[in-house]
């Protein structure tokens, strides 16, 4: 009976050693593909490269050219859309110009703050982790380079999933495509030609002046960091996984009164929240859409215009969307 007892018990040390160490390997494997994505978040940023990608969402195909720059220092981009009527954006750091053919004329505009393929991952992927899985796909190849296929997945329905294929040599992505609950894509973006260059010169970071046109300035909308407490409307429970990343005031065209913008974020995707009040000369607008993997979802409350927009499920818009409280 004792021979029996301990041989019991060693089976059973045996079993739970033997769990400890695949939970272990696993572990580190999970660990080894989230550097693997780190080192895609660095590389966008840090290397210097050119080449082509598609991007495609629905029925619709674009073809990009972009040149990517980094001299360790800054960063500079142009990436060039090479459609009917090629439009050129440039990036230096945050700050976007866009140079848009419109007619007989080319209109140029300032943005700030856009994130653009490959460059789509923070680096600090710690609010990933919260709210997504992560596991390894079979190596494959795209643009003719050996990749590593990852899956993200979300810990629930509140987000869409994506697939990446990172460069095993350089840590660049190559690939990316979101997926929404059906398993059906949403949205593609993948290089079919990509090198490495090794030049530190800047001649290419101009755009193409065509001297039949003239080139108006388009001014961006006006807007004022606001940071301060509403005295109308306060922010309820964020779905889980988001939270706001900037808010500021807009002066919109046509429009007497300003807008809040808010932005919030999960690491990966963003929502945009707009807050403002209702005005004789305005139509309300209330309803919700879905367009490729982009939301809309539009309510009124209190004489207050709410929209929420972003890539992200119809589920998701409306819980932001009610998270806006109206003071009685």
């Amino acid at each position: 009976m004792k021979h029996f007892v301990l041989a019991r018990l060693f089976a059973i040390a045996t079993l739970a050693a033997t769990l400890l160490t695949s939970l272990s390997a696993q572990a580190n494997a999970d660990d080894d593909m989230w550097q693997v994505l780190q080192k895609a978040a660095v590389a966008a940023h840090a290397l210097s490269y050119q080449g082509i990608f598609y991007y495609q969402a629905g029925a619709q195909i674009k073809p990009v050219q972009i040149t990517h720059l980094f001299n360790g220092k800054g960063e500079f981009a142009r990436n060039v859309v090479l459609d009917n009527a090629p439009r050129e954006v440039f990036s230096q750091g945050s700050d976007l110009v866009i140079f848009n053919p419109k007619n007989e004329k080319i209109v140029i505009e300032k943005r700030h703050g856009q994130n653009m393929f490959p460059a789509i991952l923070p680096t600090n992927l710690d609010s990933i982790k919260q709210s997504y899985t992560l596991h390894a796909g079979e190596p494959e190849r795209v643009a003719g380079r050996p990749a590593q296929m990852l899956f993200l997945e979300p810990k629930d329905t509140l987000r869409y999933s994506y697939q990446f294929w990172v460069d095993t040599e350089y840590g660049l992505l190559l690939k990316s495509v979101m997926l929404n609950s059906r398993n059906e894509v949403i949205e593609s973006i993948a290089f079919n030609q990509l090198g490495l260059m090794d030049t530190l010169d800047l001649d290419w970071f101009q755009p193409k002046i065509d001297n039949k046109k003239s080139y108006v300035m388009e001014d961006e909308a006006a807007t004022i960091a606001d940071n301060g407490v509403s005295a109308d409307w306060v922010l309820k429970a964020l779905p889980s996984g988001f939270r706001k990343v900037d808010q500021m005031m807009r002066m919109v065209h046509g429009k007497s009164l300003p807008v809040t913008h808010l932005i919030f974020s999960d690491g990966l995707a963003s929502v945009s929240l707009f807050i403002e009040p209702i005005t004789k000369n305005i139509k309300p607008r209330i309803g919700h859409k879905l367009v490729g993997g982009t939301s809309f979802y539009a309510s009124v409350s209190d004489g207050y215009q709410v929209t929420v927009v972003g890539e992200v499920p119809e589920v998701t818009a409306a819980q932001i969307a009610n998270a806006v409280v109206f003071k009685k």
